[in-house]
């Protein structure tokens, strides 16, 4: 069953040359571990998702332009949990960079257990 997600969970780009940890802005209140649980309102590009190194979908002559995330809607959330009305990240939610690649979770961010009611 897929575990949700927090503050300083490592995500990924497919088209990207390094992890980022994500930053969790949109609430303050629910907690797994001491860190902010991420919702679907987490997916602003340098605040909540920081760049992914350089982009291979971006030669140039000196090699690949910077992997600037353009995160577009998070897919595979919960269906029924939410934190002010917006649904909860899990381990198996995912991203669509406007770029091309795609944003998915390397690591949770906890090792705590939280059951998502779907």
């Amino acid at each position: 069953m897929p575990q949700k997600i927090t503050d300083t969970a490592q995500l990924s780009c497919s088209q990207g040359t390094t992890a980022s940890n994500l930053s969790v802005t949109s609430q303050n209140f629910s907690m797994a571990e001491g860190k902010y649980i991420a919702t679907e309102q987490d997916k602003q590009a340098n605040t909540n998702i920081k760049p992914f190194g350089q982009c291979k979908l971006k030669p140039s002559s000196g090699g690949y332009l910077p992997c600037t995330p353009m995160p577009t809607m998070w897919q595979k959330t919960t269906e029924k949990d939410t934190i002010n009305n917006y649904k909860i990240l899990t381990e198996d939610s995912f991203c669509m960079c406007g770029t091309g690649g795609e944003i998915s979770v390397d690591n949770k961010g906890h090792s705590e257990k939280h059951e998502i009611k779907n």
